[in-house]
């Protein structure tokens, strides 16, 4: 498994990310344990979780993911690795009324808020420091999660980023971080950050984790022109399969066990518009007519990209997860990739 480094730190990834927003929800501790055995076997050592998963999110499950973890970590060191071995990120919910079982409804990323959820994940994963610390989305109002047009009605009360990026500082001064990213940011708050981070002597962003898939694509053009390039911000692609949609189990099988049949219906409309499925069709078919699942090709596109630092995949049984890693040793033949180019300048970014 190859690894490669994450901004300017000294972090060396695996180039393909363990996510674990399953466990506790779609998986129990013993298959979370499995899936986690089994990834580091396979030479990943990059573990993604947060402080409010499982998905779905409600208050009865918070945290499950991180004490999963931290029960297997706990017996991973016991018996066979250091913790140095492995990189593990975590990340605060952003402000959501509707998450009033994170530090209550008025959770933000305040200082206060910041040092609680540290704490809360440090004694959850059961270890002294959390390797990258990212903020899973911002306090301002920006379009996210399916929203694409900024909308100025929706203008809020937020913490500005440099009390964010000022508590953060103080939590890696103190030990309880190594470095610090963002995800489900644009490219005004990566430059942001880095600005002030400058401007301030404080740390400096490491990643953001961000949707990439072959339905989404605006991070070509939106981020990483003039932005995470020139400021050595690397690229955490999440959702490379669309929530299951680029597998193509929910077009052979609308009824499919998964996350887009098992949560409520709305819950992630971007993954059910009808431009996705006509996408995820086409793409399924090219996959298909040169010998390769629908799974293994859109994996293997986005490890292949050169901006991703590390794609994180995600699974609720261990084929799936074989599949997924097996997937970067693929390698892709020029037509095919070139096919892929031109399905997306047809149908472009449907699930953006």
């Amino acid at each position: 498994m190859q690894r490669t480094q994450l901004g300017r730190t000294d972090l060396q990834v695996s180039k393909v990310c363990l996510g674990t927003m399953t466990f506790g929800e779609q998986n129990t501790e013993a298959d979370a344990h499995r899936q986690l055995d089994y990834a580091v076997e396979r030479g990943i050592n990059f573990i993604d979780t947060a402080e409010m998963y499982p998905v779905m999110g409600r208050a009865e499950t918070q945290g499950s993911t991180e004490r999963f973890i931290g029960s297997w970590l706990r017996s991973w060191l016991r018996k066979r690795g250091r913790r140095d071995d492995l990189v593990i990120a975590s990340k605060i919910a952003g402000p959501n009324p509707n998450m009033s079982w994170i530090r209550g409804a008025a959770h933000d990323l305040d200082a206060a808020n910041l040092r609680a959820a540290v704490e809360d994940s440090l004694r959850r994963l059961q270890t002294d420091y959390i390797d990258l610390y990212q903020v899973h989305w911002p306090s301002r109002n920006l379009p996210i999660f399916g929203a694409n047009s900024f909308d100025p009605q929706r203008e809020r009360a937020s913490v500005p980023i440099e009390e964010t990026l000022g508590a953060l500082g103080e939590l890696v001064q103190a030990g309880k971080i190594r470095h610090i990213g963002v995800s489900n940011e644009s490219s005004w708050g990566v430059c942001e950050y880095v600005k002030l981070a400058e401007a301030r002597g404080l740390p400096r962003i490491a990643t953001i984790q961000n949707l990439y898939n072959l339905t989404a694509r605006a991070f070509e053009t939106s981020l990483l022109d003039e932005t995470c390039y020139r400021s050595e911000v690397s690229l955490l692609a999440y959702s490379p399969l669309a929530f299951g949609q680029l597998t193509s189990k929910y077009l052979d099988n609308p009824k499919a066990h998964g996350r887009l049949t098992i949560f409520p219906a709305g819950w992630s409309p971007r993954y059910v518009r009808p431009e996705v499925l006509a996408a995820t069709a086409e793409y399924a078919a090219l996959a298909r007519s040169h010998g390769l699942s629908p799974a293994q090709m859109a994996l293997a596109w986005c490890y292949s990209r050169w901006f991703v630092g590390s794609t994180i995949i995600g699974a609720t049984t261990m084929e799936q997860l074989k599949e997924n890693i097996d997937a970067f040793d693929t390698v892709l033949p020029g037509e095919v990739v070139a096919a892929i180019d031109a399905i997306h300048a047809r149908i472009t970014n449907p699930g953006q």
